[in-house]
């Protein structure tokens, strides 16, 4: 009968392990589902933060692409309009010569025709001759070639103008080579 005593004693015992057991693995079981749950959150966050980021650098990217192709398309022409100044600047240098000369009246309303049309067709491309003469100096519009004195003029005032500047559209294609007057 003690043997049969002994057993009952034992079963009860290891039951109330086995319950203990459960219990401890039911809340290590809980543990690391929480902890798993926690380090999925941060994964999410963490994702959720990198596509917001990289939504905003293709958006920034986007906008800058944009900008560029605009800016392609506005300013196309500048190199081209950039290559036909100097036959302008041979344009008036022959009319000047002709004025000095006193050659053939033809051939000089010829060329003042083809002078005309030529800067009409510039104008038409949204290229403007700048007018510097007269004006304050500016380094952003004009290139100083030299100063002289000029009683005539405040100090910093273009005199002459020995090359035009040109626009094109709201950019300056080619600064203006001027005289300056000196500080008195």
């Amino acid at each position: 009968m003690v043997q049969k005593d002994k057993n009952k004693e034992t079963k009860p015992i290891e039951k109330e392990d086995k319950d203990e057991n459960d219990i401890k693995n039911s809340l290590s079981l809980e543990e690391n589902n929480h902890e798993k749950i926690q380090t999925l959150e941060n994964e999410v966050e963490e994702l959720k933060d990198k596509v917001l980021r990289k939504s905003a650098e293709f958006e920034n990217y986007k906008r800058r692409t944009e900008n560029d192709q605009l800016n392609l398309l506005t300013y196309a022409a500048e190199s081209f309009i950039s290559k036909l100044l100097p036959i302008i600047d041979d344009f008036e240098r022959s009319m000047k010569h002709i004025d000095s000369t006193n050659d053939i009246d033809s051939v000089k309303e010829g060329m003042g025709l083809i002078y005309d049309k030529f800067v009409k067709l510039l104008d038409e491309q949204g290229v403007k001759k700048m007018e510097s003469k007269g004006k304050s100096f500016d380094v952003n519009y004009h290139e100083a070639v030299m100063q002289q004195k000029a009683d005539n003029f405040p100090p910093h005032t273009v005199i002459d103008e020995l090359e035009c500047g040109y626009m094109y559209k709201d950019k300056v294609i080619r600064h203006a080579k001027v005289i300056v007057s000196e500080d008195n």
